[in-house]
């Protein structure tokens, strides 16, 4: 739903917003919508979503397939301009790839975005897994370790707005889907500095994470390492990981102190 000038002032333009809220509306889950279907979704008038579908096909960024809309690879321009301009993968990744080698597993970077743990980071292992968290990749950020560090150091007011928000849907048998229990996991996370999950997110899949900080003290993203529960326990994975993910946090944090601008634009 897109809020009509919550700035209330001449600066804020509701064209750009509702185009964005078009653009952003395709998911996994809803890869292709006709128009009235994206109406619904961003509960935007069927007209105003036809005038931002044409300007957005116009430009390159949506195709049309018979009465069907999808995105088109042109999107890929507006993330990589971001990592491109901020020199993400070139601060961070040597420290994950480091992780990657010592253990074989994958090794993730991510933020808190909305309801999810968005990864701008992520380098692979040759090892099967069932799921792969690819840069831009968006899952619950209470189903994940990533995002349950994540939340776990946010502050009190953005914590209390997820929960207002989210709907903690059952992913799994094992996936929490209380807040109470939730709240109190997110509470030892915080006393532990690291969070463990298994078969939260899929089955068979284990995952630690740990939090990266700025100069501040203030969360700004979270590391993640996940492989196959087969191949590794989650205490395991506790004892063995969880070392090497708080040792390439602090590199990523000092390399973040020399870049300020990154850190920011993480944070903002």
């Amino acid at each position: 739903m897109v809020e009509k000038n919550p700035r209330n002032d001449g600066e804020y333009l509701n064209s750009l917003a509702r185009g964005l809220a078009v653009l952003t509306a395709f998911s996994r889950e809803k890869p292709e919508m006709t128009l009235s279907e994206l109406s619904v979704q961003t509960g935007l008038n069927p007209a105003v979503v036809r005038r931002c579908l044409n300007t957005l096909h116009h430009l390159g960024y949506v195709g049309k397939k018979d009465k069907l809309f999808l995105l088109r690879p042109h999107v890929f321009k507006l993330g990589t301009a971001y990592i491109e301009s901020m020199n993400l993968e070139e601060v961070v990744r040597p420290s994950l790839q480091r992780v990657r080698d010592k253990t074989d597993n994958s090794v993730a970077l991510a933020v808190l975005s909305g309801l999810d743990a968005l990864f701008l980071a992520y380098v692979s292992t040759k090892q099967l897994t069932r799921i792969v968290a690819g840069v831009g990749t968006r899952f619950p950020a209470y189903a994940t370790s990533a995002g349950r560090v994540l939340l776990a150091y946010a502050d009190k007011e953005k914590v209390e707005e997820y929960f207002n928000e989210v709907t903690l849907e059952a992913l799994t048998e094992k996936t929490v889907t209380t807040k109470k229990e939730m709240k109190s996991i997110l509470n030892k996370v915080r006393k532990n500095r690291y969070s463990s999950t298994d078969g939260q997110l899929d089955f068979g899949v284990v995952s630690v994470a740990v939090p990266v900080f700025n100069e501040d003290n203030n969360i700004i993203a979270s590391i993640s390492c996940s492989t196959a529960s087969a191949r590794c326990s989650e205490q395991e994975m506790i004892d063995q990981i969880v070392p090497e993910l708080q040792e390439a946090a602090r590199d990523i944090e000092f390399e973040l102190r020399r870049c300020p601008m990154l850190a920011h634009s993480i944070m903002a």
